[in-house]
């Protein structure tokens, strides 16, 4: 399985960080099954995003 990468990137790693745990809590509201795994990861141009594995 892939990485599904979430379309927005944050300016700090804890707007990012809130983000994921929402996902992880409340995925059925993005229409997203539950994700086995949630992780936040930086950019090459230093911003932080969030992706998962369905």
């Amino acid at each position: 399985m892939n990485w599904v990468y979430y379309g927005k990137l944050y300016t700090t790693k804890f707007q990012a960080g809130c983000f994921a745990k929402r996902l992880e809590q409340d995925a059925w509201l993005f229409g997203y099954g539950d994700p086995r795994a949630v992780e936040v990861y930086r950019s090459r141009k230093g911003k932080y995003g969030v992706r998962y594995l369905p």
